[in-house]
């Protein structure tokens, strides 16, 4: 079963971050819906700590807590979908460091508190698409 919302979550990101910008996803998984619907509109890279991920993505292994720094650099968005929440703090650290913005789209209603690393915090609802968005000064 796919991710509801999935086509409205990219709808979202491919609105509101100019095309070429660097987007990262971490934690890739099983589901490239939304990685499918903006990899040819930006500088793509998903991530993820299997050894192999979707074909026709640019993906790199990578484990978020000794995360390869490189890999993030130079991102408008780093995003996760439905990250299990001992990995959100270190997603939001990363994000942080490299001076983007967070999107974490949670399991159901879980929420980690990640404000302190962002200078603005908002939950979105977007047509289907219901996420949390923590911005960095620019």
């Amino acid at each position: 079963m796919g991710i509801i919302g999935y086509d409205d979550l990219a709808e979202y990101i491919l609105g509101h971050y100019s095309p070429g910008s660097r987007v990262v996803e971490v934690g890739i998984g099983r589901h490239p819906d939304i990685a499918e619907l903006l990899k040819n509109t930006y500088d793509f890279t998903c991530t993820d700590v299997t050894p192999e991920g979707p074909e026709n993505l640019n993906y790199v292994r990578d484990d978020i807590f000794r995360p390869d720094l490189s890999l993030y650099e130079g991102a408008s968005l780093i995003y996760s979908i439905r990250p299990p929440v001992d990995m959100q703090d270190s997603i939001a650290m990363i994000a942080n460091r490299v001076g983007a913005d967070l999107l974490i789209r949670p399991f159901s209603s879980e929420k980690t508190d990640l404000s302190r690393y962002f200078s603005e915090f908002r939950c979105v609802n977007y047509k289907r698409a219901v996420f949390f968005l923590y911005r960095n000064k620019k």
